[in-house]
């Protein structure tokens, strides 16, 4: 375990333990997980619930909270909209105190209702969708996040690509929740530059040729083309491209970095650029630590998605730290929604350090500042810029 986890969890438990050391044990603390562990969206469901698994496992390994362990009650979404609402409503009635979870913007949409109604907090560590943490006003808003919204992602792609002369945008982008709200972010950004895509394509997910899309952007002379889509359009997007010879870039959001799109776009997703909030390198010593354990943990050298896995697991320490601020531990969903937005100590984090993640007008947590951009070498994530390297080597807190 991190040593900077270790020391804060202990000097928690010991505190409780000292304040209830004549408590008999108690049941363990439910917290939900839900994601697509299973289908087409596995390569980021799966690192998101390793994220989770790994901080419970070093929580527990310390005490838990207050001699309690977590258990985590973990459910598949399939990232089918109608199983996910199904299934939170099956947290729900489970009795968690809160769930981690949710990669499709669609899917979570579907579902948000069953926790704000409930009141139980939702910390999302992977889906981006800006809607989501938009619906409810933010001083009921019980859901909270730990990915990069695409308000920030879209608008930090656009001024890259117009940094490097690229101005005359394609879009193209899937019928789901995530690309239809994805392109009106790029198509905001777009017009804040007094600039619109030369071309739009609409796509349904699970599509096998988009030659007709790009010819059609090629035609109307696009010289760059951003994707809205998940890993498997993306790479079709991308042979497609290389089929018609048509040597534009791609650029796009976090899910160019997911194996879908790289292994399965192969030499055609060489050089792709992509927004990110952490890139599996070890550049400090919280990101080598996290980056061994779970090479250690799942036996694997790489993380499908290191994104994923890194934002899940910052969240699951939010929740603990925030439980552990909670009086009196009753942890009821409106006592930890007020210990989520109200924190008493900053958390250091994977991605970054947390000084004040939350709070009841952003629910939030990762700002512009802390993206960098990515490019796809090597059928890998690294750095597209020298000066996002050194910059990574300092944390760079909310904005």
């Amino acid at each position: 375990m991190p040593h900077f986890h270790r020391r804060f969890i202990l000097l928690l438990v010991g505190f409780g333990c000292a304040a209830h050391a004549a408590s008999p044990p108690s049941a363990p603390i439910r917290i939900g997980v839900i994601g697509p562990f299973t289908g087409p969206s596995a390569d980021f469901g799966t690192p998101m619930l390793n994220g989770v698994k790994m901080a419970v496992d070093e929580i527990n390994a310390v005490g838990g909270y207050l001699g309690r362990s977590l258990e985590l009650v973990v459910k598949d979404d399939q990232a089918n909209p109608g199983i996910g609402r199904s299934q939170s409503q099956a947290l729900v009635n489970e009795k968690v105190v809160a769930t981690i979870g949710f990669c499709n913007t669609g899917v979570a949409m579907n579902s948000l209702a069953v926790f704000n109604d409930a009141k139980l907090p939702l910390i999302v560590p992977c889906a981006t969708g800006s809607p989501l943490t938009s619906t409810y006003p933010p001083a009921t808003s019980y859901v909270f996040r730990t990915s990069p919204k695409d308000g920030i992602q879209a608008p930090f792609v656009v001024d890259d690509l117009l940094a490097r002369g690229w101005k005359r945008v394609a879009v193209l982008h899937d019928a789901t929740g995530y690309g239809e709200a994805g392109v009106k972010d790029v198509e905001k950004a777009l017009a804040a530059r007094n600039l619109k895509p030369v071309y739009v394509g609409r796509f349904q997910l699970g599509v096998k040729d988009l030659t007709k899309e790009l010819s059609e952007a090629k035609a109307a002379g696009a010289d760059v083309i951003f994707s809205y889509t998940v890993g498997p359009e993306n790479a079709v997007i991308a042979r497609g491209r290389q089929a018609l010879g048509w040597k534009v870039p791609q650029v796009g959001p976090w899910t160019l970095s997911f194996p879908s799109f790289i292994d399965g776009a192969r030499d055609a997703a060489e050089g792709s650029l992509v927004a990110q909030s952490f890139i599996a390198e070890p550049s400090n010593e919280r990101r080598s630590s996290f980056l061994s354990n779970y090479a250690r943990k799942f036996n694997t050298r790489r993380i499908p998605v290191p994104m994923a896995a890194a934002q899940a697991y910052d969240a699951t320490y939010l929740l603990a730290h925030a439980m552990f601020n909670v009086p009196n531990g009753k942890l009821e969903g409106p006592a930890i929604k007020t210990a989520l937005e109200q924190p008493k100590r900053p958390y250091y984090g994977v991605v970054t350090t947390y000084d004040r993640a939350f709070s009841d007008k952003d629910k939030d947590a990762i700002s512009p500042n802390m993206l960098v951009m990515g490019v796809v070498r090597n059928g890998q994530i690294t750095f597209a810029y020298p000066e996002d390297a050194k910059r990574n080597l300092f944390v760079q807190r909310k904005q």
